[in-house]
């Protein structure tokens, strides 16, 4: 199972680093986890710089592919150097977006027009290529989610081990995540906003 986290110049640490921490924490056997970047090393806008581990083309051969977002997105999706090489196939990849990589998951002709989530900052710019913004954390159509906020990367993410392992393996990890005395009632919302997006497999 290959897992691809999209991660670009100006990223957000919350984003794409929450991710590979829930995904590496599962030690999942056979699970490969990489921080996938357009060049060798990115740095976060908080100035945190970090090395890719996989290539933007890497990411088309994933079986799950994350896309983070950051301060520079805006300029990245009208980069076609870059835009170029993310080939993305939501018939047979999982893929989730964070934020303004919703913006980038709609250039890249992922959403099919259909409703998606962002934050605040970033709304407006979907509202501009045509996607209606919902007033949530989580919504997903088929195999693509898009979330909104920060903290919803926990939701993200959660959703994203769902649909390669089950909501019981999801729970799992955010249960150990939430913070101490609120597990319970973290779980209880985490599950309330990830299972209507799964099969009933899936959720069961």
């Amino acid at each position: 199972m290959k897992i691809a986290i999209l991660t670009f110049q100006g990223f957000n640490e919350i984003d794409s680093l929450v991710a590979f921490r829930m995904l590496h924490w599962l030690q999942k056997p056979g699970w490969e986890i990489t921080v996938c970047c357009p060049e060798a090393e990115v740095t976060s806008m908080g100035g945190l710089t970090i090395r890719a581990q996989s290539t933007l083309e890497e990411a088309s051969d994933a079986d799950a592919v994350m896309i983070g977002s950051g301060s520079m997105t805006r300029q990245i999706v009208e980069d076609e150097s870059i835009m170029s090489r993310i080939k993305l196939d939501p018939a047979r990849q999982v893929i989730a977006a964070q934020c303004s990589g919703t913006l980038m998951a709609a250039k890249l002709g992922l959403l099919g027009g259909v409703p998606a989530c962002t934050d605040s900052a970033t709304k407006q710019w979907v509202l501009d290529v045509g996607i209606k913004v919902l007033n949530q954390p989580l919504v997903a159509h088929g195999n693509v989610a898009t979330a909104g906020g920060c903290l919803g990367s926990a939701y993200l993410t959660g959703w994203t081990i769902a649909m390669l392992d089950g909501m019981e393996t999801a729970s799992t990890a955010l249960h150990y995540f939430a913070p101490v005395g609120e597990k319970d009632g973290f779980l209880k919302r985490a599950r309330q906003n990830i299972t209507p997006y799964l099969s009933a497999e899936k959720a069961a």
